[in-house]
């Protein structure tokens, strides 16, 4: 399937950022993308993030002052 799509110009420096970065294609900086997002990991990655937070604030605090 092909698919065009516009990006505006901050989007399209990220993706050519990432590319240069990663050592790929626009286009498979691209596909990376759109697998992650799809593959829910973005939102359990969020999801464990904020468990992590509620559960270890006392011991995240403490090391901040630390």
């Amino acid at each position: 399937m092909i698919i065009a799509l516009r990006l505006s110009e901050q989007e399209a420096q990220a993706l050519q950022r990432t590319a240069d970065k990663e050592g790929c294609s626009l286009e498979d900086a691209a596909r990376t993308a759109v697998l992650e997002y799809t593959s829910g990991w973005h939102r359990e990655r969020v999801r464990l993030l904020e468990t992590i937070l509620e559960q270890d604030s006392a011991v995240l605090r403490r090391l901040g002052s630390a």
